[in-house]
């Protein structure tokens, strides 16, 4: 993760580009990593960065803190954040690098928002403060038959049964933005300043254009992330899609059981839904919806489906 750019210069750029905002405050990182997120508070002016991780990777970052010299800046603490005894009962400002694929799988936003409710100031600030969801539909028929028909005939054998396994779950994978057939469509936002942890789950509609005529196999969807600034030269964000540079995250591809012939300007309607599993909270359950209309009642590529789909 610390190879991506996209991702390591955002929140550099977002603290150094407001580091007037940083200067002699507290700051929390929750996950710190190897604690480059608390090095960048510290050299932005912070008076004190308070590091939490619950992993072994901790050591590591108190190494690494004292080799470049940040001993008296920055506290590393090891445990859950709800657990550990925190040296200040407040601070100005909370960093953290929570997301998780599909922004929420595997994600800490949870323990992010305890973090704002039990430490943060009124008026402190959460960076990033903004994340939002953005789908669309791809071409993508040559992968995906690679993907599910790949099972009626291994080695030759039928191995067909796997394939309804193989349907629910997402793939990760980077898309090419030239098999994007759609327009995007923001999906959800959050704002960390305000939202709560029941509305993590949601069931939001869609409504997508075709931009050209082509086929769609898939859905796409992906996560564009925004910095708190006080001034717009300092604003920063970044995004994950496909029509932008790599990051770690890739993109989630939702293979539909349905191939839609669209024509340029057609629209799909349709829903997705996502909540936490509720044997383990870090994974989701989702289940996505279409409706596509074609050019009318008597057209023959219409096409309705439901799928459901489990990011484990």
């Amino acid at each position: 993760m610390l190879k991506d750019t996209v991702r390591t210069l955002s929140y550099r750029n977002a603290i150094m580009k407001n580091r007037h905002l940083f200067k002699d405050k507290i700051v929390l990182d929750v996950g710190c990593g190897t604690g480059i997120l608390s090095m960048f508070a510290a050299r932005a002016g912070a008076k004190h960065v308070i590091a939490v991780d619950m992993s072994n990777i901790i050591e590591m970052a108190q190494q690494i803190v004292d080799i470049n010299g940040f001993s008296d800046k920055i506290t590393l603490l090891r445990g859950k954040l709800e657990d550990v005894e925190m040296p200040y009962d407040k601070v100005d400002i909370i960093i953290s690098e929570w997301m998780g694929y599909f922004l929420l799988y595997e994600s800490m936003l949870d323990t992010v928002l305890v973090a704002r409710d039990r430490y943060l100031k009124p008026g402190g600030l959460i960076f990033p403060d903004k994340a939002n969801i953005q789908v669309a539909l791809i071409e993508d028929g040559s992968y995906k038959d690679e993907k599910i028909f790949y099972w009626e005939d291994v080695y030759g054998f039928d191995y067909s049964p796997f394939i309804p396994l193989v349907m629910t779950q997402p793939l990760i994978e980077t898309v090419e933005n030239k098999t994007v057939v759609t327009n995007h469509f923001k999906l959800i936002e959050f704002d960390l300043n305000t939202v709560t942890i029941d509305e993590l789950a949601f069931h939001k509609p869609f409504k997508l254009t075709a931009t050209r005529d082509d086929l769609a196999h898939a859905l796409v969807a992906w996560f564009d992330i925004e910095f708190p600034y006080d001034q717009p030269q300092n604003k920063v964000v970044f995004s994950t899609g496909p029509h932008v540079n790599y990051t770690h995250w890739q993109q989630t591809i939702f293979y539909l059981d349905q191939v839609l012939d669209l024509k340029k300007g057609e629209t799909i309607e349709g829903s997705l839904a996502s909540r936490p599993n509720e044997h383990n909270n870090r994974e989701l359950d989702i289940e996505l919806e279409w409706d596509f209309r074609a050019s009318g009642d008597h057209d023959s590529r219409q096409q309705r489906g439901k799928f459901n789909y489990f990011l484990r």
